[in-house]
Order: structure tokens, then C-alpha cells, then sequence
């Protein structure tokens, strides 16, 4: 199969028949062969019910129904695990994201060997204030941490070979990074296509301001996991050590010159009534716990087990 197309939605029940109809059209007119997985994320409008009708007049048409609303990185995941294909591209419900790239997305994994094509949507219709200028301020910000280079993480239109959405793990709210997760797992050989961004014709989009927000406590997270991951006491028993030692030699410092004082009969103050001595007596608990954090990351990463992230409902 050359295609899994993998379209993760909530709530977009005016535009499934016309997105459905305008991907069959593509796929007929490049002759491919393909699957379309819709992943309903919840749905309280009668998005399940067009996509039920959609997979009884179209056999390539499969889908995923969560009992819930998961989140975006969720529905991915389920997705990525039922794809078949060779090539996966993922796009949004909303008709915002236009089927006509597809063709030149699947060329450049199959016969560019890029391992991953972001779309970047250069020309936007959305408001400048509350989503273009966050939009570039977080893409930013995510180019310097990460080391990817890529304009625009956000765009949900993207192509993978298949190998990479089966080595990837899509979770919490990392879908914004699948990229840096791609990098993470050894393959870099990352590309991006200008890709045209239609403004939107139904409904009212899913996602606020908060998305940001999260987007950046995200960037954090993952720029820790990338570099301390698997390795959790290289950060934490580092900074532990250091603190401990830090905070042993003042106390020693602080002995050692109450010792003095007394040795030379100076009136000296009692230990406990120097503030430098509480000040290091906290540096060295501060630092045992570090390593405690540290040693006990260790032993959950070898310990942990793959925990249930969503339930699903129904499958097509």
C-alpha cells in the first residue's frame, strides 16, 4: 500500500464528506493506493455517523472511535499503530490542510529519502495577534532548543516513512514535536515544503491560546527528555554531588574557623547561631535529594511499564 492517510479530528462534521471526497480524488488521479484513518477524539456532534456512512461507501476508509475526548497526540498514536502504508501523512479535518500537496509529499519520502516532510504553512489566514505572532514566537523558540530547523512545527500536514511512526512514542501533548522525537530516534534526515494553508470554511477552531501555553511547557519537556531522558542521574546526581559538596566544605569552613578562635582564645559565636551554617546544612539536604531524584529515575525507567492512554470505543 503506498498510502496511510492518518486524520486525527473532533467535532468536524461539516467538512468529513467534502475532505473524504477531495482525497479520493487525488488518490484516483496518482493512481495510489491507500487508506484513510479517521481517529474521532470524542466527538459530540455527529462526526462518528459521517465517517460510519463515509467506510460503508468506501472500503479504504478506517477508523478509531475514543470514548473521550484524549487529545490530538493520542489520536496520532492509535493511528500511527493501525497505518499500513508505506508513506503515513497526517493532516487536519478542518479543510484547512488541501490534499493537492500530498502527491509532492509522498515524492520526497519515497524518492528523496527524506525520513520525515513537514509542511510549513507560510502564508497563514489566521489572526496575526493571537495565532501568527505566538505561532513564530514558539517556532522560535523551538528551533533554538531543539536543533531542528524547521519553520513550522505546528502544521499538522506531514509525511513519514513508515519506519518512523512505528519507532516514535506519540504522547501527553508531544505532537507539536514529533520531529524532535524523529531526530531523538535516529532519523535526521528531516525535510519542509511550503504548503498552502486554506482559511477555515466550517465550525470554529479546537484549540485557544492555552495551546501556547502549553506548547512551551512542552518545548521544556522535551528538551530534558532528549538530553536527560535516559539518563536522569547525569542532570540530578550532578547537581546533587555539587550541592552537597558545596554545602559540606562551608560547614567544614565553618568548623574549622570556630576551632581556630577557640584554639587562639577569641570569643567565637556558637555554630547554630551562624546563618552560614544553616545556609550550607540546607545545600547539603537540597543536594542529597537531587540524587535521590536522580537514583530514583533510574529505577522507574527500568521499572516502568507501558500504561493505557485512551480507550477506544469502536473501530472501522
Amino acid at each position: 500500500m503506498n498510502l496511510s492517510i492518518v486524520i486525527p479530528l473532533l467535532n468536524e462534521e461539516e467538512s468529513l464528506s467534502e475532505l473524504h471526497q477531495w482525497i479520493v480524488t487525488v488518490m484516483t488521479a496518482n493512481n495510489y493506493s491507500y487508506e484513510i484513518i479517521f481517529i474521532d477524539d470524542g466527538s459530540t456532534d455527529s462526526s462518528w455517523q459521517k465517517i460510519t456512512h463515509l467506510s460503508k461507501t468506501n472500503k479504504n476508509v478506517k477508523a478509531i472511535r475514543f470514548l473521550h475526548n484524549y487529545g490530538k497526540s493520542q489520536a496520532l498514536h492509535a493511528g500511527f499503530a493501525k497505518a499500513q502504508g508505506e508513506v503515513i501523512i497526517t493532516m487536519d479535518a478542518d479543510l484547512q490542510d488541501s490534499p493537492e500537496e500530498i502527491p509532492a509529499l509522498y515524492d520526497m519520502v519515497m524518492h528523496k529519502e527524506f525520513d520525515l516532510v513537514s509542511g510549513w504553512k507560510k502564508k497563514r489566514y489566521d489572526s496575526v495577534l493571537t495565532k501568527n505572532m505566538p505561532s513564530k514566537l514558539f517556532n522560535w523558540a523551538a528551533r533554538k532548543t531543539s536543533g531542528v530547523k524547521l519553520h513550522d512545527f505546528n502544521c499538522g500536514l506531514k509525511a513519514y516513512k513508515n519506519t518512523v511512526v512505528k519507532n516514535i512514542e506519540v504522547s501527553g501533548e508531544m505532537h507539536r514535536y514529533i520531529p524532535v522525537l524523529a531526530k531523538n530516534a535516529g532519523f535526521s534526515n528531516i525535510g519542509e515544503k511550503v504548503v498552502v494553508h486554506q482559511a477555515r470554511k466550517y465550525g470554529t477552531t479546537k484549540f485557544g491560546m492555552e495551546r501556547f501555553i502549553n506548547g512551551f511547557l512542552d518545548l521544556i519537556t522535551i528538551w530534558f527528555i532528549s538530553r536527560f531522558g535516559k539518563r536522569p542521574m547525569h542532570l540530578f546526581g550532578a547537581l546533587g554531588v555539587l550541592m552537597f559538596v558545596i554545602g559540606l566544605l562551608s560547614a567544614v569552613y565553618i568548623g574549622i574557623t570556630k576551632l581556630y578562635k577557640l584554639y587562639n582564645n577569641e570569643p567565637a559565636i556558637l555554630v547554630t547561631s551562624n546563618p552560614w551554617f544553616y545556609i550550607a546544612l540546607t545545600t547539603m539536604i537540597i543536594g542529597t535529594q537531587l540524587f535521590l531524584a536522580g537514583f530514583l529515575g533510574e529505577i522507574i525507567l527500568r521499572t516502568k511499564n507501558n500504561e493505557e492512554r485512551y480507550k477506544v470505543s469502536e473501530t472501522l
